[in-house]
């Protein structure tokens, strides 16, 4: 079969090409909101309250994803893909139209949630549906599309946030989802059928609470600790103290459960616990750069948060890119191989900006950000279809939640960390309108940036070796 054969077999004009581009839609929803919040961070704070307090909208919306994709993802491999992820797209309208309307922080705060469940399906569903209906040869030329939208969202999302912010008119930023939302729900609805292989699942919703307490309590005494109570008081001593007793008893249940809510038995297998991991780096690096450096850049320098938000782009810009070209890499050298060298770009770019932050300027950090998203791109697609291929169509869920889940939970307690560091050093500075505190803030925020992707190179490098062959011809295992 030749190249442009294989092109014409998946592209949009395809048999398959509606529900695609109903896929990259869907994912577009997420994409953009993943890049639109942070640049009107200043001005929502502006009109809503608390600095120390913004964090909060993207752990609570990133921890309702990161508890929500595994009960979906069992949900999915019994009742099947479509019926779950047209319920996310439904939740993720709710929460938008309701975040439009929040009249304080902490309304906003809990309508986020409402988006975060939404996204919890349409994220994984999507990638799931993915690795339903193409081999792994061919999503290593789908990759392309669903990077497209990466693309597209990294320049169209920030610059709409700054738009939006500069004409106080943020509420845009959530209202700006409705008709995307609309229209990819009618896609799916008219172009997409399946036939699910359907198995009967018992959803562990025991588990399901202690990870939500679990999690809850970790990051509510970070990014408090230290804010509304000091960090050694009796506050602290109970959120943490029941956030570790949750988490522990969570994983004795799992390992009773009959049908886990995350499957730590997978776990056991090498390559999905290293990719796994790495997952959960990502998640914290991506989140916490692309959450705090608009911050950073209008907080000390007090530049437009158009421009803030065009500087962070460049990050969301290079992954797409790397992520397009990453199939034509692991096809030829493995997917170990091609994540190692996407992270090894990564670390050096996190290393950079923490080596930089003390000068602020947007084209240092634009130049940065686009090598540290262009290996973020380079890893993040070859460690989830390396496990993806793996698993036959009954796991295909449980292992795509299970990544989801890692890279959702991973940013949630990643910017509960960073949040902790930055209200930790302005706390003990001259507050968030210095500009010298903010940039201190945000050194030792980007510090801890760099020691995660350094780690995350480390688990990568404990990924099984492999080639693809074996699975060039597999679809729907």
């Amino acid at each position: 079969m030749t190249a442009s054969v294989d092109r014409a077999s998946i592209g949009l004009r395809s048999e398959r090409g509606p529900v695609l581009g109903a896929l990259m839609l869907a994912t577009g929803l997420i994409a953009i909101d993943a890049t639109i919040l942070a640049t009107a961070v200043p001005s929502i704070v502006r009109d809503l309250g608390s600095y120390q307090q913004f964090p909060w909208l993207f752990s609570v919306y990133l921890l309702a994803q990161a508890v929500s994709v595994p009960i979906y993802s069992r949900f999915a491999d019994t009742v099947g893909r479509k019926p779950i992820i047209m319920l996310g797209i439904a939740l993720f309208l709710l929460g938008s139209v309701l975040c439009g309307f929040a009249w304080s922080m902490p309304a906003l705060i809990v309508f986020r949630v409402i988006q975060g469940l939404g996204a919890g399906a349409v994220a994984p569903m999507s990638m799931t549906i993915v690795g339903d209906i193409y081999t792994v040869a061919e999503r290593a030329k789908v990759q392309g599309y669903i990077a497209s939208v990466w693309a597209i969202s990294s320049v169209v999302g920030p610059a709409l946030g700054g738009v939006f912010a500069q004409l106080d008119a943020w509420r845009w930023i959530f209202w700006i989802n409705v008709p995307l939302c609309l229209i990819a729900g009618w896609m799916l609805v008219r172009h997409y059928s399946e036939q699910p292989q359907k198995q009967q699942h018992r959803i562990d919703y025991a588990g399901a609470a202690l990870l939500t307490v679990g999690l809850t309590g970790v990051i509510l005494g970070l990014l408090e600790g230290g804010n509304a109570w000091d960090w050694l008081s009796l506050p602290s001593a109970v959120c943490f103290g029941i956030g570790i007793v949750a988490l522990v008893a969570f994983g004795l249940v799992e390992r009773r459960a009959a049908e886990p809510i995350v499957d730590l038995r997978l776990a056991a297998r090498r390559l999905i616990l290293t990719t796994t991991i790495v997952s959960l780096g990502i998640g914290a690096l991506m989140t916490g750069v692309t959450s705090f450096a608009p911050a950073y850049l209008e907080g000390s320098i007090g530049i437009a948060p158009l421009l803030s938000g065009l500087a962070v782009a460049a990050l969301t810009l290079g992954w797409p890119i790397s992520a397009a070209n990453a199939g034509r890499l692991y096809l030829r050298i493995g997917f170990r191989r091609t994540a190692l060298i996407g992270l090894a770009i990564a670390s050096t770019g996190a290393i950079a900006l923490a080596s930089v932050a003390s000068w602020p300027n947007p084209f240092s950090v634009a130049a940065i950000a686009f090598v540290l998203g262009f290996g973020l791109g380079w890893s993040a697609a070859p460690t989830l279809i390396a496990a993806q291929a793996s698993v036959g169509w009954g796991e295909r869920g449980a292992v795509t939640g299970m990544n989801a889940f890692a890279r959702s939970a991973g940013s949630a307690v990643g910017v509960a960390v960073f949040g902790a560091i930055s209200n930790a050093v302005i706390a003990r500075g001259a507050g968030p309108d210095d500009p010298a505190t903010i940039v201190s803030a945000s050194v030792w925020v980007f510090i801890a940036a760099a020691a995660v992707a350094v780690l995350t190179l480390v688990a990568a490098a404990f990924m099984p070796r492999d080639t693809v062959e074996e699975h060039s011809g597999e679809v729907g295992a």
